[in-house]
């Protein structure tokens, strides 16, 4: 995308921004450990989860480093307000563990004396601690110029048009510095930082899409669709229909029934083989009942014959 039209489209969310939301200013005593912290939690999630986040993080731990300590379960149940408590556990620990190491205290008020730059680039070096992490403690600890930008941001810059999904992928906005003074830096950030955790929360709300055709109207062309969850029906459909594979297994329990009926056969059998020993018994006895009317008949003929 052109550089002019870039700047145009985010002076225009810069405008639609401040008529629909109010900026959330950090407090002016907050100390810069505290600001790195408090980007932590705020990534990815909404201010008022970030607030009670943050104050149990003050009420339930002696220090930052009985904090470092903990574990990252443990601290995801204190911070259960974030969008994604566990990812704010994880990133809390890794950017506490790189500040002890870096400096072996967590005062870092002295930063505020040194080159900006410098004290980027430390933080930079340390293992895990998140872009979005950094420029926040930037902005509003150490008065410097960079608007903090997360995941969520950089979906609202792609859907609007600002920037595309390769230039997503590298995790900045070009120009955004540029298109937005500093002393609007603070403000931009926080009304556009509203906008994007609305819609990474609920991207297909009325409301938020509403607000985001104001600013671009052929963002939506590049709204989310809801096909994801009906590609999952046929997937079911299929195992539906591969059910019945398991029915040849169910035509083996007949194969039981024929050998239950064979049983009743085997007696059937002993019966006929009963009345058939019966039959064969009755039928030698009578030829031997014969015999004796035989025996009977010679003598009476044998008597007559001297006649």
């Amino acid at each position: 995308m052109a550089a002019k039209n870039r700047a145009e489209l985010i002076a225009n969310l810069f405008k639609v921004l401040k008529k629909e939301y109010q900026p959330v200013l950090p407090p002016s005593n907050r100390t810069v450990i505290e600001n790195a912290i408090y980007g932590c939690c705020l990534e990815d999630s909404t201010y008022e989860g970030a607030d009670e986040a943050f104050a149990k993080l003050h009420e339930n731990y002696f220090d930052w480093n009985e904090v470092r300590v903990t574990t990252t379960a443990e601290l995801a149940q204190t911070m259960k307000s974030l969008s994604h408590p566990m990812q704010a556990a994880e990133r809390l620990k890794k950017l506490l563990y790189g500040i002890f190491e870096t400096y072996y205290q967590f005062d870092l008020e002295f930063l505020r004396k040194e080159n900006l730059s410098k004290a980027v680039i430390q933080f930079e070096k340390m293992a895990g601690v998140s872009p979005y992490t950094i420029s926040f403690m930037s902005q509003n600890g150490l008065n410097g110029h960079s608007i903090p930008t997360d995941r969520s941001l950089l979906e609202l810059m792609v859907v609007i048009g600002v920037i595309t999904e390769e230039e997503a992928k590298k995790g900045r906005v070009p120009g955004l510095e540029r298109a937005i003074p500093k002393a609007k830096g603070v403000e931009f950030g926080s009304l556009a930082h509203q906008l994007a955790v609305a819609f990474h929360s609920a991207p297909f709300s009325t409301t938020t899409r509403n607000i985001i055709l104001k600013i671009a109207p052929d963002a939506k062309e590049r709204f989310p669709k809801r096909g994801g969850k009906a590609k999952a029906q046929p997937v079911a459909k299929k195992a539906a229909k591969k059910a019945p594979v398991k029915k040849p297994a169910a035509k083996k329990a007949p194969v039981k029934k024929a050998a239950a009926k064979k049983a009743p056969a085997k007696k059937t059998a002993k019966k006929v083989a009963k009345k058939s020993a019966s039959k064969k018994a009755v039928t030698k006895k009578a030829p031997v009942k014969k015999a004796k009317k035989k025996k009977t008949s010679s003598k009476s003929l044998a008597k007559k014959k001297p006649r």
